[in-house]
Order: C-alpha cells, then structure tokens, then sequence
C-alpha cells in the first residue's frame, strides 16, 4: 500500500447547470432539490460521489486498487465476499477462527474482519476514499435452544447446542474525504415542461400518444459544494497521494461523462483547495472558505449564465502554512 497523504486539504467546488436537472428529489416527483424555505438549490453529497465513482470507473475499469464498491447491478455482500475469496490471508485466518469456535485451535492473534477491512480499502477506490459500511450482514453468534422450546421439545433436540455461521463483514471505514451538501448561489427556480409523443407504442393502443409526461429543470443555477480531506482517516484507509490526484482529476472532468437528457449543460467551473502544512490543519475551515466569493454583476437581476457572476478569491494575509491551488 502506497504511504498515505500527510496533509489536510480543504476545497471548494463550484459547478452549474442550465435549463436541467441537478439532482432530483424522489419524494417530490423528481423535482430539482430546494431549500423549502429560501429557494436555494441543493445537491446532496452522495450525488456527487455517485459522479466521482463513475468517472474513476470509466478511467480505471473497475481494476484494482481502483475498483469500485458500490455500483449499479452488483450486491454488497457479494463484494465483500471477495475479501474471502481472493485473499489467501483473509481466507486463512477466517479458516482458523472457525476452527476456533469449535474449539479445534487457538484464537487467531488478528481478527479476519480487520483483514477484510483492509482487503477491501486495497481493492476498492470508493472504500478509500469515501469509506463505506461493510457489516451488512447480521452477524449470527453462537446459539443454543430457542426459548420458546419445551422440556420435552429440549430432549428430543439433542444437538440444538451448535455453532451457527459467521457472517463474512469487513467492518466499517471513514472515509477521508467528505463532501457537503451543494448550494445554489442565489434562490433557484423549480419549472416542469410537458413533453409528448407523436407515435403510439402499439397496435392495439394506437391512442397512447400525445402528452406522456413532463421535464423537470431549473433555468440556471450556480452551485458551491464544500469539502474536507483529513490524513488521519488518510492513514486508516492509506488514501495516498495519487488518489488524491484521481480525486482532483475526477472534480474536474466528471460531468463531462455525466450527460444525460436532464445535465446536459452540467459544467464545473472552478475548484479552489486549501492545502495545509500540516495534518491537524493550520486555519479553520470556515474561514478559509469564506475567502471564496460568488456574486452576481450589478447589472444582473435574473442570473442565466455563468458569465453573469462575479468570482472572487481573497488571498490577503493568508494563515501561515495556507497554499491556495486553482484548477
């Protein structure tokens, strides 16, 4: 495993999106999230990890140490099987804590879900970086006669006293990097477009046509999305320095390969990091992010572009060990 980062990194991400939906609110009909109470447009975080899992994906073809563990048609419990199946370690030392439990041989000094765990953060590029729950399965302990057995029924079962499976968990991992959720600049609008079809979709109902359903978007909006990366989690997961790059790379292209009928005008704008010194950090976060500014030109009353706000930086009397990097 390659040496983990020794940095803490603050960011901020700016991204927009026209005439498109972000990311849509399943219990309200699929509509762009909002602020309930300020109109502001909201992103959540796992949605922007979703798009961070796809582009690593595309760019390393689920090949280890880049695979990725939660993605779409697969089981979690099947990807945390694999620990067992191609780890000789794992499968060795699981081995012997069955053994152990039917008293056949000694308690094995290492707890093969801690070798799991660390299987796992090896193989899987989301685990490293995001971490993941990995105890999905309810793990069964050893078990005796049920209480609702009777003397009689306790008689007839002489063997009830035996050793049930061990569920397969890898445990779970914090993740060294966390996102925010993301934040329109100013109050975005909800809007719906209905949309219809001039063909039927068979002979025996050839009246399905016409309006079928509806488009929901919002005109413009200019997103901010906040992020922390701590090399102690770092150390736990060994997160490095090249994932580190992946992470950037992948801030940075990945709507580009997101397109879709709802993003087609998805774009990121900018990513400013805060790189401390060192690893507990030299500055507050809030502080530093409160240095980045996005407003709209005076002249603008309704924004509908990027070009229509003004993006600033204040670099002025930067905390000592602070390094501002734009990308």
């Amino acid at each position: 495993m390659s040496t983990p980062i020794a940095n803490r990194y603050d960011f901020v991400y700016l991204f927009d999106i026209t005439n498109g939906n972000p990311n849509g609110d399943p219990d309200a009909g699929n509509l762009p999230r909002v602020d309930p109470e300020t109109g502001h447009g909201i992103v959540t975080d796992v949605c922007l990890k979703r798009k961070v899992r796809n582009f690593v994906a595309i760019v390393k073809n689920y090949t280890p140490p880049f695979d990725i563990f939660v993605r779409e048609s697969m089981f979690l419990n099947t990807q945390i099987e694999r620990a067992y199946e191609e780890s000789e370690t794992v499968k060795s030392v699981f081995a012997q804590w069955q053994a152990h439990q039917k008293k056949k041989e000694p308690k094995p000094k290492t707890h093969y879900e801690e070798l799991a765990k660390q299987w796992m953060c090896e193989t899987f590029y989301d685990i490293r970086t995001f971490g993941a729950v990995m105890s999905t399965k309810d793990k069964e302990t050893s078990k005796t006669e049920t209480t609702e057995d009777t003397a009689e029924e306790k008689t007839s079962k002489p063997n009830r006293n035996t050793k049930s499976k061990i569920a397969k968990t890898a445990g779970q991992v914090r993740g060294p990097v966390q996102l925010a959720f993301a934040k329109s600049t100013d109050p975005v609008r909800q809007l719906e477009a209905s949309i219809a079809r001039v063909c039927a979709t068979s002979e025996e109902k050839p009246d399905q046509k016409g309006i079928i359903g509806r488009k929901n978007y919002v005109p413009y909006g200019l997103y901010c999305a906040h992020g922390f990366i701590s090399p102690h989690f770092a150390a736990a997961t060994g997160f490095a320095d090249a994932d580190l790059e992946l992470l950037w790379e992948a801030l940075i292209n990945m709507f580009e390969h997101d397109k879709s009928a709802a993003r087609t005008e998805m774009y990121k704008r900018k990513l400013i990091i805060f790189k401390h010194d060192s690893a507990l950090g030299n500055a507050h976060a809030h502080e530093l992010f409160a240095r980045v500014s996005a407003a709209k030109k005076p002249d603008v009353a309704v924004p509908r572009a990027y070009s229509d706000y003004t993006i600033s930086i204040d670099a002025t009397h930067l905390p000592h060990g602070i390094t501002i990097i734009e990308k």
